[in-house]
C-alpha cells in the first residue's frame, strides 16, 4: 500500500513563490538578503516555474506562453550561492504527539524547505540525526527531483537517544565553509542543546533553530499518580500531576523555550516555535516566513 505524500501539490505549488532567505553576508558567496534567480547577464538558463503576481516580468518566456498560453518564469543559474543545511533530528522523543507527532510534522517541514530550494536552484543538504549525524541527502537539480526527497524522508525512522555535542563535532569537521543553518528538533537530550548549538554558531554558520512540541510537552493533560517513562533513556519517574503543578510545568516549559530563542537570537539568528497542532502550511507562511525572502 502507497503511503500518503508528505506534501500534496497544491501546497507544492503555493511553495513556489518561495525563496531561502539568509541574514548573514558569507565571504566570497552570494550576500544576505538573496532574490530569486531571475534573467541577465552572465547568468546560465536552468530550469522554469509558474509565474506568480510580483515577479519579474522581464524573466516570462514569452515563446512559452504564445504556444501554451500560460506564463513560466525562466530561472538562471547564479554561482557561488550560500550553502544550505538542515539538521533533522530522528530521536525518540521525537515520537511524541499521537496523530500530530513531531517526527511526521518535522519531516513535512524538510520537504517543504527542500521543494523551495530545487525550485529556486538552490542545493540543500538534509542530515537527519540523533546521538550521532547520519549521512547527508543532496536536494539540487530543479523540481523534478523532489520526488526522491521526499522518498527518502519517508524512508526515514525514529533512532535512539540525542546528543548534540558529538553531532555538532560532526557537523563542523565535515565543513569547513559556512552557510544557513537549519535544525528542526524538539531541542530535547539529557546533555541539552546549548551549548554545541552554541559551537555551531561560534564557526560562523548562520543559526534558524524551528523548535517542535506536540501538546503533550508544554501543558500534559494526565491527573493523578503518574509514572513518566523518558521515551529516549527508559528512565522513570513517579509524581502526583494536578492542575497546579500542570501550571508549573507549563511555565518551565516556556522558560525553556524562551532560553532556546535567546540561543538564536543573540547570535543574530532566528527562532520559531511551533505546536505540532499548526497547520503545516500556516506555520510556512506564518512563523517560518523570515526564512522565505518574497
Amino acid at each position: 500500500m502507497k503511503s500518503e505524500p508528505l506534501v500534496d501539490r497544491a501546497f507544492l505549488e503555493k511553495l513556489e513563490r518561495l525563496t531561502l532567505h539568509w541574514q548573514k553576508s558569507f565571504q566570497g558567496l552570494v550576500g544576505g538578503h538573496n532574490s530569486s534567480r531571475s534573467s541577465g547577464a552572465g547568468q546560465e538558463f536552468h530550469d522554469h516555474r509558474h509565474f506568480h503576481h510580483g515577479d519579474d516580468l522581464r524573466a516570462v518566456n514569452w515563446r512559452a506562453y504564445l504556444r501554451l498560453e500560460k506564463l513560466f518564469l525562466k530561472l538562471f543559474q547564479m554561482e557561488p550561492r550560500v550553502p544550505v543545511r538542515v539538521l533533522l533530528d530522528i530521536s525518540a522523543s521525537m515520537s511524541t504527539g499521537g496523530a500530530h507527532a513531531k517526527f511526521d510534522y518535522a519531516r513535512k517541514l524538510a520537504a517543504a524547505m527542500s521543494y523551495v530550494g530545487l525550485v529556486r536552484l538552490d542545493t540543500i543538504a538534509i542530515h537527519p540525526f540523533h546521538r550521532a549525524l547520519e549521512d547527508r541527502f543532496l536536494c539540487s537539480g530543479g523540481r523534478h527531483r523532489f520526488g526522491p526527497i521526499s522518498d527518502f524522508l519517508q524512508s526515514l525512522r525514529l533512532e535512539s537517544q540525542t546528543d548534540y555535542l558529538p553531532v555538532a563535532r560532526q557537523f563542523l569537521g565535515q565543513y569547513s565553509q559556512c552557510g544557513l543553518l537549519i535544525i528542526i528538533s524538539d531541542f530535547l537530550g539529557d546533555g541539552g542543546c546549548e551549548k554545541p548549538v552554541q559551537y555551531l554558531a561560534d564557526f560562523g554558520h548562520e543559526l534558524f533553530l524551528v523548535h517542535l512540541w506536540a501538546e503533550e510537552d508544554r501543558d500534559p493533560p494526565w491527573d493523578g499518580e503518574l509514572e513518566l517513562v523518558d521515551a529516549e533513556t527508559g528512565g522513570k519517574l513517579d509524581l502526583e500531576f494536578d492542575d497546579a503543578a500542570r501550571g508549573r510545568y507549563r511555565d518551565a516549559f516556556d522558560q525553556w523555550a524562551a532560553s532556546v530563542e535567546k540561543l538564536a537570537l543573540r547570535n543574530g539568528g532566528r527562532y520559531a516555535g511551533l505546536s505540532t497542532l499548526t497547520p503545516v502550511e500556516d506555520a510556512i507562511f506564518g512563523p517560518l516566513a523570515s526564512i522565505w525572502g518574497r
